[in-house]
């Protein structure tokens, strides 16, 4: 008998963890809005269940279903996505242990491994992802793991994930991916190697800009172990956050797909606009990743930044003249957002350190929504214009 073909993502989305039977009968899942469960001690296998222990009805549906979307083997909802990543890193490395990262990160993401780990006794070094080349020659005895993003922050670049996976596993090493910006439809580390795939599900998982919430998608081993950790740290999701996102889930596929078609549109009119000096999106034929963005991911993503010809200033003119986006840090919801990276997400590097990194001070990153792309051109088109950042080519 030939075997069933898999389910399709939007599918799955949809359908995959749910309960059967259903509580109740309920289509959508309830919000299991209770701290403790009635617990017998009378049957050794049974689990005490304890919303702490990140094991409430919602959590088990969340975990199995983000753990399907992926190919992971496991998953583990957290309350935030710097939870997610504090909790993977502390998982796989402990005092005298050394870490490679990719030069490029996340502000958040780099002032924990820039000031917690030291401090706890685990070495940094970072390497250039485009340079697999040179990435031996970091590598120590201590080295236990490697950690990237799909789509850097706020760069737009996409790493080579073939060659990450391969160095990882020549060294034995654990590879660890930040997927937040490409998200489960563009990409799915499990499915290339990585062992550890991490989100901030407050972004495009959760898709309405409504809770915090974080995700550690992959190897059932260490997913326990990061289980055992989180229960410890206490950053567990409540109940009632993880019926909204088991509930903004089921939207992704439809969501992403709009901002992706969007967010390509948006960078080709900025690429022309005589007010912008540099576009970053890998879906554009120039930009210096592409050819792996077209190889590895599915989609090109919903961010976008770009620098203004005028620097700094232009970019609160910029800004405040925006009608329909909003100036707010955060990204992945159906509205459009909008910020200036030295400012926000890297406002914790210094200077020198940001430029080196190819954050301009007039760099602006578009997080792009669902609304109408016309709409939107328009509206960065007239505050582009209109704030006086424009210059004669």
């Amino acid at each position: 008998m030939k075997a069933a073909a898999p389910l399709g993502l939007s599918t799955r989305l949809v359908h995959s963890g749910e309960p059967h039977p259903r509580p109740g009968g309920a289509i959508a899942m309830p919000v299991y809005q209770s701290a403790t469960f009635a617990f017998t001690g009378r049957d050794p296998d049974e689990e005490l269940r304890y919303a702490r222990l990140n094991n409430t009805p919602n959590h088990a549906v969340l975990h199995a279903k983000l753990a399907d979307l992926e190919g992971g083997e496991a998953a583990l909802v957290t309350a935030s996505g710097m939870a997610a990543i504090a909790t993977a890193l502390l998982t796989v490395l402990k005092s005298g242990d050394h870490l490679i990262v990719q030069e490029t990160l996340y502000g958040g993401t780099d002032h924990f491994i820039s000031h917690e780990l030291p401090d706890l006794g685990i070495a940094v070094s970072r390497v250039d992802p485009a340079r697999p080349d040179a990435w031996a020659a970091e590598v120590r005895e201590t080295t236990r793991a490697v950690y990237v993003e799909s789509i850097t922050n706020p760069t737009m670049a996409v790493p080579d994930h073939e060659a990450v996976v391969g160095f990882a596993r020549a060294h034995g090493l654990v590879a660890l991916i930040d997927n937040t910006f490409a998200s489960p439809v563009n990409f799915r580390p499990p499915e290339w190697g990585y062992d550890l795939s991490l989100h901030s599900a407050t972004k495009y998982l959760n898709g309405h800009s409504d809770l915090i919430a974080g995700t550690i998608i992959g190897r059932a081993d260490l997913i326990e172990a990061a289980r055992v950790r989180l229960n410890h740290f206490g950053a567990t999701l409540d109940p009632h956050a993880c019926f909204l996102l088991h509930r903004g889930l089921k939207t992704l596929a439809l969501r992403v797909s709009r901002q992706n078609d969007s967010a390509l549109a948006l960078a080709r009119f900025l690429r022309e606009h005589p007010a912008v000096s540099a576009v970053h999106y890998p879906g554009l034929e120039d930009h210096p990743t592409h050819a792996f963005a077209c190889r590895f991911h599915d989609g090109f993503g919903g961010m976008v930044s770009f620098v203004l010809r005028s620097g700094g200033e232009g970019v609160q003119r910029f800004m405040e003249r925006l009608k329909i986006a909003v100036a707010a840090p955060s990204l992945g919801g159906v509205e459009t957002l909008v910020s200036a990276p030295a400012l926000t997400s890297h406002r914790t590097l210094d200077v020198a350190r940001r430029r080196a990194l190819g954050i301009a001070d007039g760099m602006v990153r578009l997080s792009v929504g669902i609304e109408d792309v016309a709409d939107l051109i328009a509206d960065v088109d007239q505050a582009l214009s209109g704030a006086g950042a424009a210059t004669a080519r």
